[in-house]
């Protein structure tokens, strides 16, 4: 693809703008060649990409120089042009259709230029939309709606009444619908039975899910992920659970049945979240942090951590008073 054409349909400003290369992919700037792109965030990242090879370089108009030996692509978020590049310079699909070993049933409505990998099978009612992708040994339940652009990586399962908008990625292993962990148990004998988990699980567009992820159906009612959602590797959301736009959820979390997370917060790796809790907006919550059943969380760009989770601020107090206490103490037992 033209720099050019990358300068105009990424809205950056191309300096100079007669400068012309075909470019082929993005770089770090160690291993650049003059067919591809790499990005400078800084003074000391941009020093090293101008030592590139590169064809040119995403910078922000304030940190670009007035001589650069390079082309430049101005814009004020340099990270965020480069993966914007990286997918539009990505190679297209192999090819299209449906492997000869994939199972179909006849009742499936499937676009003609989806494609079907090896053994996936697609049971009773399934619609996909347009340049799906639906990977090797993938199960597709009954009634599961699976819309455009979407890319299903091999061995996921996809329950019955699970809905799924476009432009969504799920990635190898990942289990979307299942039942939740929700049971009675009968005072009589101490036997659980199942309460019943026949709701739906609705993933809005753009959300991307990690391999290996688990996420329940609603009991009753839905759980939902809501529009650009990324959820890392190795993560569970049990049922009923509701994710705002736009948050991101690190590996290893669970999130209980019923909690709620708002739109644009941030949740670190090995996060739990109790059943009904409720994080804010734009909270962010550190690596191994604690949640408990019933809490409410707030406060926007406020980084809580700790267990159970609290203001940094305030748990780095903690911390030091009890360092304080402990040297106390060490110090009693020393004298004696």
């Amino acid at each position: 693809m033209k720099l050019s054409a990358i300068a105009q349909s990424l809205g950056c400003e191309l300096r100079p703008a007669m400068a012309e290369a075909e470019i082929t992919g993005v770089a770090a700037p160690q291993s650049a060649t003059p067919e591809t792109l790499v990005f400078a965030e800084d003074a000391r990242s941009l020093a090293a990409a101008l030592a590139s090879q590169t064809a040119a370089i995403f910078v922000s108009a304030r940190l670009a120089p007035a001589d650069a030996a390079k082309p430049l692509l101005l814009f004020a978020q340099p990270r965020l042009a480069f993966a914007q590049a990286a997918r539009l310079l990505a190679p297209p699909p192999a090819g299209t259709g449906v492997h000869p070993t994939a199972v179909v049933d006849p009742s499936a409505i499937v676009d003609e230029s989806v494609t079907v990998g090896p053994c996936a099978v697609l049971s009773p009612g399934v619609r996909i939309g347009a340049h799906t992708d639906i990977g090797a040994g993938s199960v597709i339940g009954a009634g599961v709606r699976i819309g455009s652009h979407c890319r299903i990586y091999p061995r996921v399962v996809i329950y019955p009444g699970t809905e799924l908008g476009s432009h969504v990625v799920v990635h190898a292993g990942a289990v979307l619908g299942s039942d939740g962990f929700g049971y009675v148990r009968d005072a009589n004998t101490g036997e659980y039975h199942q309460f019943p988990q026949q709701g739906r699980l609705v993933l809005s567009d753009h959300v991307e899910i990690g391999a290996n992820t688990t996420i329940d159906r609603g009991a009753l009612e839905e759980t939902r992920i809501e529009r650009g959602v990324k959820i890392d590797n190795l993560v569970h959301l049990g049922h009923n659970v509701r994710v705002g736009r736009d948050v991101v959820i690190a590996a290893q979390t669970g999130v209980s049945g019923s909690s709620i997370i708002g739109a644009g917060a941030v949740v670190g790796g090995q996060v739990g979240i109790g059943d009904h809790a409720d994080v804010g907006p734009q909270v962010i919550l550190g690596s191994g942090s604690g949640v408990l059943t019933l809490k409410k969380v707030r406060g926007p760009g406020v980084v809580f951590w700790g267990r159970p989770a609290r203001p940094l601020r305030q748990y780095l107090k903690e911390l030091a008073a009890l360092a304080r206490l402990a040297r106390a103490s060490d110090k009693e037992e020393d004298s004696h």
